[in-house]
């Protein structure tokens, strides 16, 4: 089994929820929120939500997000969705990246199933969305 390398293995879930945020913002995700499940949740810590202008940036996003965790070595468990692009999602364990289409994201309605789930403040992480012009 591989290990994560040696300066991501202390990282905790929050933080690598946060590599995986930068990473979706740089790679210009729309409506980026991460919400905190683990009360509430068996299965995951995190959630990292987003939307793509189109399936072609959705499963870019997807793409983009999955090769940054690989390069930290950490590996997605189970991916979906990648072929359509509509909704992917990438299982990391202890983060769930949910990549939406905006017409499904309204659809599915993660953050209001999970709406006692506390919300994660980007600038509480040092993360700056950019201003849309």
């Amino acid at each position: 089994m591989r290990q994560l390398k040696k300066e991501h293995r202390e990282r905790t879930s929050l933080e690598l929820a946060a590599i995986c945020a930068r990473t979706a913002l740089d790679t210009k995700a729309e409506d980026l929120v991460i919400l905190d499940v683990h009360e509430g949740s068996s299965f995951t810590d995190y959630f990292v939500i987003m939307s793509g202008r189109s399936s072609r940036h959705v499963q870019g996003l997807a793409e983009t997000i999955e090769e940054k965790l690989r390069s930290k070595r950490v590996n997605s468990k189970h991916s979906e969705g990648l072929r359509e692009g509509i909704w992917v999602l990438l299982d990391f364990g202890d983060i769930v990246a949910h990549i939406f289409y905006k017409d499904q994201r309204e659809f599915y309605d993660l953050e209001g199933l999970w709406h006692d789930a506390p919300r994660v403040e980007l600038k509480e992480l040092g993360i700056e969305e950019e201003e849309e012009e």
